[in-house]
């Protein structure tokens, strides 16, 4: 789980829009779809490892990937969240 306080500082990398964090129903449907194989991340990599927790940017189109508490804020490790929510 991210802490309250980090959540607040993190922004998007690219548009320093807002992120939240996913909801329990989102997270399961992104990982869902990692395991599934219909994941690829915004270089074109397929992402095969799920997510413990998700960042949502407020916009809603992209997301980043939670492992084991830390998010991967890096522009293109993030994915796209069109057709996963």
């Amino acid at each position: 789980m991210i802490d309250p306080e980090l959540l607040e500082m993190l922004c998007c990398p690219e548009t320093r829009k807002d992120l939240t964090l996913a909801t329990p129903e989102e997270l399961a449907s992104v990982n869902r779809a990692i395991r599934e194989g219909r994941v690829k991340n915004r270089a074109g990599a397929d992402v095969n490892q799920e997510a413990s927790d998700l960042l949502i940017r407020i916009d809603r189109e992209i997301g980043y990937l939670v492992r084991d508490d830390i998010p991967i804020m890096l522009i293109d490790e993030a994915i796209s969240l069109q057709g996963l929510l």
